[in-house]
């Protein structure tokens, strides 16, 4: 099963994160995420923890700090959104440099800023230090359903080609004057827009078939197995458990 080329966020390296198997990464993320998104928004502090876990996880993988920064600039339109929650909704209010702010609203735009940050960054490392096709393999051992799986393989594969389709009939548009600038020529691009659609559908149509000329029967083989080691599960597994520790401390004290 493969997935095309590597994508941009990957990093190649050989630290121990990058050496680990992917379903071991992926489980480790997916329950660090977990753990996050449980714990108390009134402790502070845990979140502090988590962020210092992070970081040494980028510093084992090689990951430099400006990487991740630019990185997590995806979350911008949620930070956005948390930041008018003071805002609007309703409550307990307090000042704050002459600003009436909502305290519930205060208390939700640092729940989603911090543990939303938090998801990100554990994501961007993930995608970090695994391949494109790693994740997919990953995905399969963990028995993800299969389905799944191809559509995610084949979406992945094919995205670059769609894009290239694109930026082709934008050369094409442009070629012949056209320069889209206001309300009137948006009938030329959803005209555009359809016409992507049809090539795409055929494309996916002539593949399908040369998939089952091929022997395709639904599912995808796979040609290299990847198996984790009881020590691999071990050193994946301190990211979370280490959080899960932090956790269970906030929820008490």
């Amino acid at each position: 099963m493969g997935a095309g080329h590597a994508h941009k966020l990957y990093r190649h390296g050989h630290s121990p994160v990058h050496a680990l198997p992917p379903h071991c990464k992926l489980a480790a993320v997916f329950s660090f995420v977990l753990v996050v998104a449980s714990t108390p928004r009134d402790a502070v502090w845990a979140f502090g923890l988590y962020a210092v876990l992070l970081g040494a996880v980028a510093a084992v993988a090689r990951i430099s700090a400006a990487f991740l920064l630019r990185r997590l600039l995806i979350e911008v339109p949620f930070v956005a959104f948390a930041l008018l929650m003071p805002f609007v909704v309703p409550g307990e209010q307090v000042t704050v440099i002459g600003v009436s702010l909502s305290v519930p609203g205060l208390w939700g735009a640092w729940n989603i800023l911090a543990k939303g940050t938090l998801g990100v960054a554990a994501s961007v490392i993930l995608a970090s230090t695994t391949e494109l096709r790693s994740l997919l393999l990953g995905l399969q051992r963990l028995r993800l359903p299969p389905l799944l799986v191809q559509i995610a393989s084949f979406m992945i594969r094919y995205g670059d080609v769609i894009t290239d389709e694109m930026r082709r009939m934008s050369i094409a548009r442009r070629s012949r004057g056209f320069e889209a600038t206001g309300v009137r020529h948006w009938g030329v691009l959803a005209k555009s827009a359809g016409a992507l659609f049809i090539r795409s559908y055929e494309r996916g149509e002539r593949v399908h078939l040369a998939m089952v000329s091929r022997g395709y029967t639904g599912t995808m083989p796979v040609i290299d197995e990847v198996t984790a080691s009881r020590a691999q599960w071990t050193y994946a597994a301190a990211l979370p458990v280490t959080a899960l520790a932090v956790c269970l401390l906030g929820w008490t004290l």
